[in-house]
This record gives structure tokens, C-alpha cells and sequence, in this order.
């Protein structure tokens, strides 16, 4: 396991490319591998997850062949074949439920399975929807999570019944499958879609790859017609703002100058927000085509009030920016962050309180009242890439020298963070434990 050393940091300075987005890397590599011929994926980001996805479309019988550093050329099937073996999904639970109803297009049964918080994740919502469809499948310990086992045989079609408010990751591995189906699909979400921008971004590919579909009432219904055909299509992939928040957020609590590269202004991503949540709170922010420019304001910032059901991933960033603003801050929407990686809502409470925040949490809401300043000290990253993250941005401001215990879980979304922040000016230090 790996502990960071992190010291206050007056000021960040400097020039950093945006990791590849993660959301987009996953779905490029499902629809391609279940595309008719020959397609390209440029500017892929290589980390825990979508490693996790690649090994996943490999096994159904997708070629995958690295041309260059980010480059992947795939060769996909239409009907996928029996993985031979266990497919593991690590802890990536977007994996688990993009893979699962590709796995019903294949002719044999497949069992999914992967690490110890991806077995704690819900799934039952997706296996009922699956089974409404005439697609066999189970959870092995009988409590609606992992490992799973899929029979196949193709998705008979008819409608299906599932929440929209549990993970819009069920949603869009239904929409991926669908398609291929023996007739056509009509899915109905029984709850409001919550994190619609992910479901877009589905869309987006599927549209991409010459997928027919309706999307009606406000994405509480979709219909999708069977036996259809994906076509290839090479795919360059835009910079990631959930994980390049992170960057804007460090910056915007030091006074610090940095400039993001690779981050598009008409992305497809919802959390691409943060750029005008940030401005809200009184960050300077400047963009061009292809980059965002910040200027720390440090104790300038305005409290915050804001409903982030659609964008979860932003909770622990703007949680932290939150603690130097001039005010009470409240985050609402954020109930679902219990079945994250860790229960995230518990732990923004636990590791900002022990720097000294003034928080309050309940099952609907994040209270904040800013702080001039934090206090370092042990902090646990609770194995969790975006609370380690945020433990790191909040020791920058800290007025004592902090260690964040077990960082190793950022190679799940960002594997070069460490390096991208001490390359700005961060003191920070890595140090290897046998535990």
C-alpha cells in the first residue's frame, strides 16, 4: 500500500494535458467491440477501470491491439462469444453493468465478478430488468450484488420495468445490448433519471455508431429496435472534467495560475459544470477551444448552494472548495453516495472533520460553513480514488503536514495525479508500506 506526505502549498504553477475521460473510454470500447468490423479508439485512458472493461471485451471475443500510447485499433463481433474464463471486473462497477447484458448476446453462461467493493455494489436493478427481457441471470450469494452469473441466448425482447434514480449505469448497459436483441426493446425507468448527462453521453455513442432509438417522455422511456447492426467508428476521445476538477479545485483554493489542455467546450460531459460552479464561488476561469485557465482566488470564494443528483462525482471537490468560502454552503442530491467505492457521504464527513471542517451531513444533504484554514494530520482514503483525491486537495490549504493513507485506489481514474500535481509545485511525497 501507498501513503502520501503532503505539505501546505502556497502556489500552483504551470501547464497540464487533461487525463482521457474515463465515461467515454468505457463506452468506446463496449460499442466497438460489438461493432461489425474494424474501428479506432485515439486519446483511450489506460487505468484500473477501463483496463478492467478492455480485458471484459477481450473475453467476448473483441481484438484489441495497441497501436500507439493511446491508441487502440478493436475488431468487434455482433454476438459476442462465451468468455472462456471468470470475467473479472475489478472494483469497476460501470464494468459490471455494461458487460452484464452484453454477456446475454453470447450463446453460454458468463460469471462476472471482481474486488471486495465492487461485491458490495447493487445490481438486483439490472437483473430484474434483464429478466423481464427473457435473459436468465443471478446473483450467486442471493442479495442482489456481485458475482453474477448471465445466461445466454439473446435478449428476447418486450419491456422492462427498472429505477432511474439507482444508477443510470443500469440504463445505459441495457441500451448497449438492446439493439442486438431478437425484437424490439421498450424500457421504462419507474423513478426520475438521476446522472441523466452519463445517459447522454450512451446516446451520444450509440448515435455514433448508427444505432436507431427514441428517447421519450424526458428520458423516462426508450425505444430501441432489435436485430440491428452497430457500425464502426473511430473514436478520438475528449479530455476528463470529473477528473480534471480536481486540478481546477486546487488551483481555485491557492493562489495559483494553471492551465488545463484537452478539456472541450461543447463536451458531452455533465460534469464539465464545475467550470461554471467554480465561477459561481468567485473563481477566475478563462477558456479557448482547447483548454481552461485558472486563477486561484484563495479567500475570495462564495459559499455555494447547489443539487449535484446528476453530477455525484463532483461532490467530494466542491465539498472541499467549499470549506474556504465565505459562508454556509449546501450540497444537495447526494444520497446515492453511499454505494460508491466507499459510503462517499461518510467519508467526506470523516476525513474533513479531522482537518477541522464544519460539516454536516445527512442522507440528502452536505452543509459547509467556510474555514479560513484546515489542519493536516492521518487521513484514510477509505480506498476510494475520488475521496483520496479530495484528501489531497484539502491538505494543500492545511497548516500542518498531512498523510493519506492507501492512494494506490487513484490508479482506478487517474493513475498520473500524483505526478500531474507535484509537476505544478505540490509538495508531495509518496511512501511505500507493507501492511
Amino acid at each position: 500500500m501507498t501513503d502520501l506526505i503532503v505539505k501546505q502549498t502556497e502556489s500552483l504553477t504551470g501547464i497540464i494535458r487533461a487525463p482521457s475521460s474515463k465515461s467515454l473510454t468505457h463506452r468506446a470500447l463496449i460499442a466497438t467491440s460489438i461493432s461489425e468490423g474494424r474501428s479506432r479508439i485515439e486519446n483511450v485512458l489506460f487505468c484500473d477501470d477501463t483496463l478492467a472493461t478492455l480485458e471484459a471485451c477481450h473475453m467476448l471475443g473483441a481484438e484489441i491491439s495497441k497501436k500507439e500510447h493511446n491508441i487502440l485499433e478493436v475488431t468487434g463481433l455482433s454476438k459476442p462469444l462465451t468468455p472462456s474464463n471468470v470475467i473479472n471486473c475489478r472494483d469497476s462497477a460501470s464494468t459490471m453493468r455494461f458487460i452484464a447484458p452484453v454477456c446475454s448476446l453470447a450463446d453460454g453462461i458468463s460469471v462476472l465478478t471482481g474486488g471486495k467493493s465492487l461485491r458490495r455494489r447493487p445490481m438486483e436493478p439490472l437483473l430484474s430488468a434483464l429478466m423481464q427481457l427473457g435473459v436468465l441471470c443471478y446473483s450467486t450469494k442471493g442479495d442482489g450484488c456481485p458475482p453474477l452469473i448471465i445466461f445466454g441466448g439473446g435478449i428476447a425482447g418486450g419491456e422492462s420495468f427498472i429505477p432511474g434514480d439507482v444508477s443510470s449505469q443500469f440504463i445505459s448497459g441495457l441500451l448497449f445490448a438492446s439493439p442486438l436483441g431478437k425484437a424490439d426493446v421498450d424500457i421504462f425507468l419507474s423513478s426520475p433519471l438521476e446522472s441523466k448527462p452519463y445517459v447522454e453521453m450512451t446516446v451520444d455513442i450509440l448515435r455514433k455508431h448508427k444505432i436507431k432509438f427514441e428517447v421519450q417522455s424526458n428520458y423516462r422511456r426508450f425505444h430501441v429496435p432489435g436485430k440491428q447492426t452497430y457500425k464502426p467508428f473511430n473514436h478520438v476521445l475528449e479530455g476528463d472534467f470529473s477528473s480534471s476538477a480536481f486540478l481546477l479545485a486546487a488551483a481555485a483554493i491557492t493562489d495559483s495560475k494553471v492551465r488545463i489542455l484537452g478539456l472541450q467546450r461543447n463536451s458531452v460531459q455533465g460534469d464539465r459544470i464545475i467550470v461554471n460552479l467554480l465561477r459561481e464561488m468567485g473563481v477566475q476561469i478563462k477558456e479557448d477551444k482547447d483548454f481552461f485557465e485558472v486563477q486561484g482566488t484563495k479567500d475570495r470564494l462564495r459559499p455555494i448552494n447547489i443539487d449535484l443528483r446528476d453530477n455525484p462525482d463532483l461532490v467530494p471537490v466542491l465539498a472541499v472548495v467549499s470549506c474556504f468560502a465565505s459562508g454556509k454552503s449546501v450540497i444537495r442530491g447526494v444520497k446515492r453516495l453511499t454505494f460508491k467505492e466507499s459510503n462517499r457521504e461518510a467519508a467526506i464527513l470523516e476525513e474533513l472533520t479531522k482537518m477541522g471542517a464544519k460539516i454536516n451531513v445527512n442522507r440528502e444533504t452536505i452543509e459547509i460553513d467556510g474555514v479560513k484554514t484546515l489542519r493536516g494530520g492521518e487521513l484514510d482514503s477509505h480506498g476510494d480514488h475520488r475521496i483520496a483525491m479530495m484528501c489531497i486537495i484539502a491538505a494543500l490549504r492545511a497548516i500542518e503536514t498531512t498523510t493519506i493513507k492507501g492512494v494506490e485506489c487513484i490508479n482506478k481514474s487517474y493513475p498520473n495525479f500524483v505526478k500531474d500535481i507535484a509537476s505544478l509545485g505540490a509538495e508531495v511525497h509518496e511512501r511505500e508500506l507493507n501492511r
